[in-house]
C-alpha cells in the first residue's frame, strides 16, 4: 500500500499509532537535547550558567521560526499535491525551500552574531547571566543555516508521510548532542569555557544532521529532489501564507518568554529569572511530544483534504486530539504531583527550588487541554486556512496574554507571573475548541455538497 492510499484509507487508530509513534519518539529524543543543554550546564557549571542557556533559548526559536516557515509551509503544499497527484508542485517544492534558506539564514547569522549582546539585553538579562548568555548564543547563531535547512527539510519528509525516516535522522542527531553535551563541557570547561563547549556541542549535532538530510534528498528520496535551487513564484506566496502562521509560534514564543523572564526580573530578581527558565525548559519539553503528534496528523489531514475526504478530516481529528491529551498526562501528573523534583533536575540549591514548586504547579494546572490547541492549529495550517492558524498562535502569545501577564504581575506580584501562564492557556483552549468545531460545520456543508 503506497503512502497516499495508506493516509486515504488505513483505520484511524491504526494510522494514528503508525504515524504518531515514531514522531512521538523522534520529538521526544529532539525535546532531549534542547533539554539536556540546561541539565548538563546547570549540574556541571552551576545554576547562573543554567539561567544564561534559558535566557538564551527564546532567541534560538528565531531559527526554528525560520525553519518553521519554510518547512510547515512546504509541507502543507506537498501533502495537498499528493492528494491531488500535482507532479508538478512536488517537483518545484525542494529547490525553492534551499533558496528561501540560504536567504533567511544569512541574514539571521550576520545580525545575530553583531548583536548579540542587545538582543540578550530585552529579556532583562544583566551582569554574569547576559556576559554567559551572549558566549552561548553567537555560536548557536553561527549554526544558523545547518538547523534551518535539516528542520525545515525534515518537516517536508514528514509532510510526505515518512515520519520514520524523519525521526531516525532527528532523533541521530539529538543523540549525538547529548553524548557530546558533557565531553565538550568538561573539555572546554578547563579553559574556563564550558558554557561554549554546550554551544559546540549543538551545533556539531545540528551539521551532521544537515549532511543526513541533503545526502536524503540528493540521493534516496524517490519521490523528492533538489531540482535547481531557485525561488518558485507560483508556490511560494502560499508557501509563505501557511507557514507564517506557524513561525508565528516560534517567533512569538520568543516575544513571550521574553516578555515573561523581563517582568520576573521586575518582580522577583535573578532568582525568578533562574526558575521560570527551569519551568519553561520543562514547558517547551512537554509541548514536544504533542508537536510530534501533530506531525503525524498534518499528512493525514492535509492530504485527505486535497482528496476531498471531508468527514475523514473531522473523524482522524478528534483522534488525534485524544491521543494528544492521554500523552500529555506523562507530564502532566509529575509537575503537579513531584514539583520539586522535577525543577531540581536544573537547580541544585534546595531554597530556590523550594520557594518555586507552588508556583510551578499553578502554571502547569492547564497543560492537559493544549493539545486541543496544538491540533486545531495544525488542522488550520493542513487545511490551507493561515489567517485562522495565525489567529489562534496570535492570541495565545500577544493578544491574551499580554494584558493577563501584566494585569496579574501588577496585582499578585511574582505570583501573578505564573498565574497569567496558566490562566492564558485556560482560556485559549476554550476559544481554539469554538474555532475548530466552525471549521468542522463548514467541513460537513462540502461534504453535503458532494454527496
Amino acid at each position: 500500500m503506497d503512502t497516499r492510499t495508506k493516509l486515504l484509507t488505513e483505520k484511524p487508530i491504526k494510522l494514528m499509532f503508525a504515524l504518531s509513534v515514531p514522531a512521538v519518539l523522534g520529538m521526544l529524543v529532539v525535546g532531549l537535547y534542547n533539554l539536556m543543554d540546561a541539565v548538563f550546564v546547570g549540574q556541571m557549571i552551576g545554576s547562573t550558567e543554567m539561567g544564561a542557556v534559558s535566557i538564551s533559548y527564546p532567541f534560538t526559536l528565531i531559527n526554528s521560526g525560520i525553519a518553521t516557515l519554510v518547512g510547515v509551509g512546504s509541507a502543507s503544499v506537498l501533502s495537498r499535491a499528493i492528494g491531488k497527484k500535482d507532479k508538478k508542485t512536488i517537483d518545484a517544492i525542494m529547490g525553492n525551500l534551499v533558496m528561501l534558506v540560504l536567504v533567511l539564514s544569512l541574514i539571521v547569522t550576520v545580525v545575530g552574531t553583531i548583536f548579540t549582546r542587545q538582543i540578550l539585553s530585552l529579556s532583562g538579562a544583566k551582569g554574569e547571566i547576559l556576559d554567559n548568555a551572549v558566549r552561548y548564543l553567537r555560536i548557536i547563531f553561527v549554526g544558523s543555516i545547518f538547523v534551518n535547512f535539516f528542520q525545515s527539510a525534515n518537516m517536508v519528509m514528514r509532510g510526505e508521510g515518512l515520519l520514520k525516516r524523519a525521526m531516525t535522522i532527528v532523533a541521530s542527531g539529538a543523540v549525538l548532542n547529548i553524548i557530546l553535551d558533557p565531553i565538550f563541557i568538561i573539555i572546554f570547561g578547563k579553559f574556563g569555557m564550558g558554557i561554549e563547549g554546550a554551544a559546540y556541542a549543538t551545533v556539531i549535532s545540528q551539521i551532521v544532521q544537515a549532511i543526513a538530510t541533503l545526502v536524503y534528498f540528493t540521493k534516496k528520496s524517490e519521490t523528492l529532489k533538489i531540482n535547481g535551487v531557485r525561488l518558485d513564484k507560483k508556490i511560494l506566496p502560499e508557501i509563505i501564507a501557511v507557514g507564517v502562521s506557524a513561525m508565528l509560534m516560534q517567533v512569538l514564543t520568543l516575544l513571550y518568554q521574553t516578555l515573561i523572564f523581563n517582568v520576573a526580573s521586575r518582580y522577583g530578581g535573578d532568582t525568578s529569572q533562574i526558575l521560570l527558565g527551569a519551568a519553561l525548559r520543562v514547558q517547551t519539553f512537554s509541548f514536544i511530544p504533542l508537536w510530534g503528534i501533530s506531525q503525524g496528523f498534518q499528512p493525514v489531514a492535509g492530504t485527505n483534504y486535497g482528496a476531498k475526504k471531508y468527514e475523514r478530516v473531522k473523524t482522524m481529528t478528534w483522534v488525534f486530539i485524544v491521543s494528544a491529551m492521554i500523552l500529555s498526562l506523562l507530564f502532566y501528573l509529575p509537575v503537579e504531583f513531584a514539583p520539586g523534583a522535577v525543577l531540581s533536575l536544573f537547580i541544585k540549591e534546595a531554597d530556590i527550588v523550594a520557594q518555586g514548586a507552588p508556583y510551578f504547579r499553578i502554571m502547569f494546572s492547564t497543560y492537559i487541554f493544549l493539545a486541543i490547541f496544538i491540533m486545531v492549529v495544525t488542522l488550520f495550517q493542513s487545511l490551507g486556512k493561515a489567517t485562522k492558524a495565525s489567529i489562534v498562535v496570535l492570541m495565545r502569545q500577544v493578544i491574551l496574554f499580554i494584558p493577563l501577564l501584566l494585569i496579574f504581575a501588577n496585582v499578585f506580584g511574582i505570583k501573578g507571573v505564573w498565574m497569567a501562564i496558566a490562566v492564558n492557556d485556560g482560556l485559549l483552549v476554550l476559544i481554539t475548541l469554538f474555532m475548530m468545531l466552525g471549521e468542522f460545520r463548514n467541513l460537513t456543508n462540502r461534504a453535503g455538497e458532494q454527496a
